[in-house]
């Protein structure tokens, strides 16, 4: 679950494209969109031109409860913009790119290259030691 915009939300004074180039959304992940009913809504569009443009005459679904979840059902991109006038052309829109995978996400900073290097520290010591055990209790018996 990813709640946009962070702590500040759904909001205009959020870099939204900033916030969303830092998050891995995968298909199965939701989005969940928090801000001031009435103040607020959330429009999806239909294509990356009327994203570019704020051309909120090609909405795909409009939400608008201030607690709005959106389900990353398919890979690929998704254009979202504020359906209050104005607000989208001073930036409150947002473009999620889904990729393949179940959600919740791993961080990519979960398998770090120490963490790698560990793993394989541990996996080419416990092999051969197995194997000679196996070997012992073969002969041995």
């Amino acid at each position: 679950m990813h709640v946009v915009g962070g702590s500040q939300g759904w909001d205009e004074s959020v870099d939204l494209n900033s916030w969303a180039s830092g998050q891995t959304f995968k298909v199965g992940g939701q989005l969940v969109f928090k801000y001031s009913s009435g103040l607020h809504s959330v429009v999806e569009l239909g294509s990356e031109a009327a994203y570019k443009n704020c051309d909120l005459g090609t909405v795909l679904d409009s939400k608008n409860t201030g607690n709005d979840i959106v389900k990353l059902n398919k890979v690929g991109s998704r254009y979202f913009a504020c359906g209050t006038l104005g607000h989208c052309n001073q930036g409150m829109k947002m473009k999620v790119t889904t990729v393949s995978g179940n959600a919740p996400s791993t961080p990519a900073s979960a398998l770090t290259p120490s963490g790698a290097s560990t793993l394989k520290s541990i996996t080419s010591f416990l092999l051969p030691a197995v194997l000679l055990s196996i070997y012992l209790l073969y002969y041995l018996l």
